[in-house]
């Protein structure tokens, strides 16, 4: 059985993003050092999330077009040179508030400390993790993800009622 088949016998690998469930939370890691987005896979993981790992701007906008991601992990220098824009995160930005209000988004940062709250608002994520800190990230997001959910409840609850804001 190959990467791209599922359970139930199914091959996705003539898909263009093989599989993700429907039935879990999914998450979406943008980090090009590996040893961070593996530790940062196995905590999702242990967490019950579906996890991808794009490894180009590119992969990541093509996913985030067609799913809507409980979780998106972006390191601030994901796929960018010297003074290049973070695409990944312009996308975010630009969502309308009910898409971009279904996602955590978490920004993984050397400049900015842990959990700064007026710095992650400026740059329209919900969580700012310093990568000084990656060891602690799976306590931290669950927190984080946990407060995100029963603070923005009665407004997901309404788009989904009513699908307008």
């Amino acid at each position: 059985m190959s990467d791209e088949t599922t359970a139930g016998g199914m091959d996705y690998s003539g898909r263009p993003f093989g599989y993700l469930s429907p039935d879990k939370d999914t998450a979406m890691i943008c980090v090009q050092d590996k040893d961070i987005c593996e530790l940062l896979i196995k905590d999702l993981i242990r967490m019950d999330y579906d996890v991808v790992a794009p490894t180009t701007f590119k992969e990541a906008l093509r996913y985030m077009r067609f799913h809507i991601f409980n979780v998106i992990i972006v390191d601030e220098n994901f796929d960018t040179d010297v003074w290049e824009v973070n695409y990944v995160l312009n996308y975010i930005a630009e969502q309308i508030m009910p898409v971009r209000r279904q996602t955590f988004v978490v920004l993984i940062s050397e400049a900015y400390p842990t959990m700064d709250n007026m710095r992650a608002y400026n740059k329209s994520v919900d969580l700012i993790i310093n990568k000084k800190e990656i060891p602690e990230a799976g306590i931290i997001l669950k927190k984080e993800i946990s407060d995100s959910k029963d603070f923005y409840f009665l407004f997901k609850e309404t788009i989904r009622k009513y699908g307008k804001y």
